[in-house]
């Protein structure tokens, strides 16, 4: 190991352990040391250490958020960060690479500061906006679709990315126009034929979408997708390969049982559940 090296490990390791004591509450968030502490945090934010990645970088980031210990000045800047193309957009369109850390981890801070903005609201319109336009390009162009990788821990692209495309579903600008532009990619990403969810993901997918029908959008534009997709299968399994096309089919049935469930308790959505069932139906014979 060289001398570049040893420091760049030697550095991995502080900040290891200055997050772990900030975790455990042995050491006090320093805002005089916060900025060159944060940098570093971002610069590990992908790091293939899990422990270092999930539990200290993303659980400090969420610690100090909640405790209101970084103020809205940082939090814009931070957000600013996060869409750039080092951030979000890292190594976009591979596969099976250890850039996806980056991107996963990325979208889970997105979603920390859009549900800091819940409160004290300092965001503004054009920059939600921002976020909804780039999280729709980054979940379209996102092709690693692992969820836990042995020995390396959650990638998880696709559910951190549900759970900032929840945070603007929960947006004060979020209206009827923004649900139906954030249900297309979310829909897509159900619909999968690379590889088949084993993780959770089509439940964390559902989420947001199962928000946006609580705050106002029209259940049938879901009915109508739901409607479309027998055919829509029919159509696809002409052009896949036939492990793919099951890999889709499989997808689909979990999709489409775990959304079924999710509206048990909604009496008000219980026609969208039916169309679900009928839906359920057709692929299944």
């Amino acid at each position: 190991m060289n001398k570049t090296e040893h420091r760049a490990l030697l550095a991995t390791l502080e900040l290891k352990e200055i997050l772990k004591e900030i975790q455990s509450g042995e050491k006090e968030w320093d805002e005089g040391n916060g900025d060159v502490l944060i940098a570093s945090m971002l610069e590990h934010i992908g790091s293939t250490d899990s422990t270092l990645r999930d539990a200290y970088i993303y659980g400090t980031f969420c610690k100090l958020a909640i405790e209101k210990k970084i103020d809205d000045s940082l939090l814009k800047d931070l957000l600013d960060t996060c869409l750039t193309e080092d951030m979000l957009f890292k190594g976009i369109g591979e596969a099976g690479t250890d850039a996806v850390f980056t991107r996963s981890f990325t979208t889970l801070l997105i979603a920390v500061v859009l549900y800091s903005d819940n409160e004290p609201e300092f965001l503004s319109e054009g920059k939600i906006i921002e976020v909804k336009n780039k999280m729709i390009v980054y979940m379209d162009a996102e092709k690693d679709l692992r969820g836990f990788v042995a020995g390396k821990g959650w990638a998880h692209s696709i559910a951190h990315a549900a759970d900032v495309f929840d945070e603007l579903a929960k947006s004060r600008f979020a209206d009827t126009k923004m649900f139906t532009e954030l249900l297309s990619p979310l829909w897509n990403k159900a619909f999968v034929s690379d590889t088949v969810y084993v993780h959770d993901e089509e439940e964390r997918i559902i989420i947001p979408i199962v928000e946006m029908l609580k705050r106002g959008l029209d259940f049938q534009v879901v009915e109508s997708l739901l409607q479309d997709l027998p055919a829509e299968m029919e159509k696809r399994k002409e052009l896949l390969e036939e492990e793919d096309y099951w890999f889709l089919i499989a997808n689909a049935k979990k999709f489409l049982k775990s959304f079924y469930i999710q509206l048990e308790d909604l009496s008000e959505l219980s026609e969208l559940q039916k169309s679900i069932r009928d839906c359920l139906d057709e692929i299944e014979t």
